[in-house]
């Protein structure tokens, strides 16, 4: 920039050309460390560094989520720390926590498995809910599990949480009364969105149908003998899971919908 922009000018450029002006004033609001109050009551304030700003909006331009650009995101009422290499999570998620929640302190369960925990979101949020539960929360990312880890120290709930690098829960051998998984469940050749290439592809593939991953993850549930499953799914998967899960003795299950009415996922009762 050639010239002095003020904070005002600088947001109305951005938005121009992102055409949204709520996330031209995040992408500020990060660049600057304020919040969007401070922007709003700062306006005719020189803006420092412009060419860094419009630099974060030329990424926004070319797609890369917002998320990764200001390396926050929203979740269950809470902020998290995110950033490229973990999967940015989603308000469907939020359910699986719910119906989670529900079982753990119905049955006061007391060690529960996650497969692929990404950024932590649900460990971490489970946690924070139940001091006493333990929770061993596996990926094969390490990035993801380093995001991870970061998450669980800003919650305070580190001790809680044991993050391990492993496909499934290859190498642990410890009893869980619950598995729970939001797995990559895509079809391979389902056409992504723009910023969805951005994300790391396999948090978001689960194979040539999309149900094998957690297909997998049915059949460990099943072997090492846990009461509960709870998994989010894809919007198409409702009746291959049923028949599959009914295939392996699997009677009690419960479908639960996302907040636009589709299948989201599944609570598995399994046989002691």
């Amino acid at each position: 920039m050639s010239r002095t922009l003020s904070i005002r000018e600088a947001l109305k450029t951005a938005s121009k050309e992102l055409g949204n002006a709520k996330e031209a004033a995040l992408l500020l609001a990060s660049h600057l460390e304020r919040d969007r109050l401070w922007l709003m009551t700062h306006d005719q304030v020189p803006l420092e560094d412009p060419e860094g700003y419009f630099a974060l909006v030329s990424r926004r331009k070319a797609h890369e989520p917002i998320e990764y650009i200001t390396r926050k995101v929203s979740f269950y009422g809470e902020e998290f720390f995110i950033r490229p290499g973990a999967l940015i999570p989603r308000p469907e998620t939020e359910l699986l926590i719910d119906r989670a929640r529900e079982i753990i302190a119905s049955e006061k369960l007391e060690r529960v498995a996650e497969i692929g925990t990404g950024s932590g979101i649900i460990a971490v949020m489970l946690a924070g809910f139940f001091p006493d539960l333990q929770i061993t929360a596996t990926d094969i990312n390490p990035e993801a599990l380093a995001i991870a880890r970061e998450n669980a120290r800003r919650f305070g709930v580190e001790a809680q949480i044991t993050f391990i690098e492993t496909s499934y829960l290859e190498g642990i051998n410890q009893k869980f009364d619950m598995i729970l998984s939001n797995p990559p469940y895509i079809a391979r050749d389902f056409p992504l969105e723009k910023p969805l290439g951005y994300e790391p592809q396999n948090a978001l593939f689960g194979g040539e149908r999309g149900d094998e991953i957690l297909r997998e993850i049915i059949d460990i549930a099943v072997a090492r003998g846990v009461r509960y499953l709870a998994c989010e799914m894809g919007y198409d998967q409702r009746a291959p899971l049923d028949d599959y899960m009914h295939e392996k003795g699997i009677d009690q299950v419960r479908f639960y919908q996302d907040y636009s009415g589709f299948d989201r996922g599944f609570i598995a009762t399994l046989k002691e």
